[in-house]
């Protein structure tokens, strides 16, 4: 069986026999999942569909009366060049099949040619026109730096250019029918990016996640496929599995990258044949929902060390998007820091207190091996911990490595003060963090704070003030 693919534009088939249009149709439809089909019975109508329809592939007869599929090929490729043909014909003749292939045919098939090369040549054709679209418009995206559906990426905190650019791909791959990975830290929002691909979809099913990590092979096929009553001992009822429930939506696999050998085999099926067997059941169902996956890991080199498929992992990666890390993200971090300190401060019924500016530079020295989530977690522990004045540091200094001092004398001469791999922080940051940091020694009181400082206490006061500000 061929795989499951819902063209973005339609599929035109032209043939003057009424029969085969009927049969070859319905061999679409149900053999090879595609959708989207127009049916021409006179060749003289063809250019006309052609210019009034979203037609990107053309199935052409050759032997049809009034207009030859020659002519009516070399009409759509001088008109219409970005429109692939195929040609089907009852004619096995090299000759002809030359010619029509120099005349700007992509293939050439005959009608007794077997019913599975011929749907996979097709689905290769239509995967080529997907590819060339996507290209078109991601040049124009990325050219325009513009985005159609900004308010789709609304709750996606960022100003990052690396971010804006993963946004701009995933309006232009959001229509196609295969397969995204999404890879990034742990943390980086893989789960959130997904829902932005499910809704830019406008896709009818929901979207249904599940978390692959620790599933054996046969928990994962029933999680998946679901069971009929009786499949196996305690299967007292038939059970729906996630694709069912995904419909015609979205289903999105997590942490892929823990998925068992035995049961990649069982993915890889499915996305090759696009149907599954529920288990106990000897009959297929199709799957119409489009497949996400995500993973932290690299699956690049466990498909080098033999973890992973192969052939799985380059279907996979049909459209593929890495998520950058927080620490490539640092523009973003004052941005996240006030949302997830208003979130917590709803959340606990209190008011977002005012923040030392020392603690973006801290914050900005920090490699954040939990990504944002980890930054969401760190804000709401330092509110849940506050009582009152300036929000303490005492919870990031402690993430970040940094008991005591921000700036300590006595620190290891071996260990860098900042990251290598980090801007410096600017005098007037460091400042800041001095005074927050003598701040929390003296427990809040200015007068030891300036004494530890070395400044006036009225300094210290107008310093304060600024930072605050």
């Amino acid at each position: 069986m061929s795989s499951n693919l819902y063209p973005t534009f339609g599929v035109l088939l032209v043939d003057d026999e009424a029969s085969f249009l009927r049969s070859f149709s319905l061999i679409l439809e149900t053999q090879g999942g595609i959708n989207h089909l127009y049916q021409c019975q006179d060749s003289r109508d063809a250019m006309q569909m052609i210019a009034e329809n979203p037609i990107g592939l053309v199935l052409l007869d050759l032997t049809m009366p009034h207009l030859s599929g020659e002519a009516l090929l070399q009409q759509i490729v001088e008109e219409h060049p970005d429109i692939g043909v195929i040609i089907i014909s009852g004619l096995n003749q090299l000759e002809t099949a030359v010619n029509c292939i120099r005349l700007g045919a992509y293939d050439y098939f005959i009608k007794t040619t077997e019913e599975n090369r011929l749907l996979d040549g097709i689905h290769r054709a239509i995967r080529m026109q997907e590819m060339r679209l996507e290209n078109q418009e991601m040049r124009r995206r990325f050219l325009s730096d513009t985005l159609d559906r900004p308010e789709v990426f609304a709750d996606i905190i960022t100003r990052d250019k690396g971010m804006r650019s993963v946004f701009q791909y995933l309006e232009t791959v959001s229509a196609s029918s295969q397969p995204v990975l999404i890879t990034g830290e742990s943390g980086t929002g893989k789960e959130a990016i997904a829902r932005a691909i499910h809704t830019l979809s406008g896709r009818s099913g929901p979207l249904v996640c599940v978390n692959v990590a620790g599933l054996d092979d046969n928990i994962f096929a029933d999680t998946l496929f679901g069971h009929h009553r009786g499949a196996f001992t305690g299967a007292d009822k038939a059970r729906a599995g996630m694709i069912e429930q995904a419909g015609g939506g979205t289903l999105l696999l997590d942490e892929i990258g823990d998925l068992s050998l035995a049961s990649q085999v069982k993915l890889l099926r499915l996305l090759q044949e696009g149907e599954y067997y529920p288990l106990g059941s000897d009959r297929p169902k199709r799957i119409h929902a489009r497949v996400l996956v995500a993973t932290h890991q690299d699956l690049d080199q466990k498909q080098r060390d033999g973890e992973f498929r192969k052939d799985l992992y380059y279907r996979l990666r049909t459209h593929q998007v890495e998520l950058p890390p927080l620490r490539q993200r640092q523009g973003d971090i004052p941005l996240l820091l006030d949302h997830f300190l208003a979130e917590a401060a709803e959340d606990l019924g209190r008011s977002k207190p005012p923040v030392p500016k020392a603690l973006v530079a801290l914050l900005r020295n920090y490699a954040f091996p939990g990504n944002v989530r980890e930054l969401r977690a760190l804000c709401f522990d330092a509110l849940g911990r506050h009582r009152g004045g300036v929000l303490s540091m005492d919870v990031f200094r402690r993430a970040a490595g940094q008991g005591g001092a921000i700036l300590e004398s006595d620190a290891d001469p071996a260990m860098p003060l900042f990251a290598s791999d980090q801007p410096l922080p600017t005098l007037q940051e460091v400042a800041d963090m001095l005074v927050a940091e003598a701040m929390e020694r003296a427990q809040g009181n200015q007068s030891r704070a300036s004494r530890l400082l070395g400044i006036s206490q009225p300094a210290l006061s107008k310093r304060l003030k600024k930072s605050q500000s």
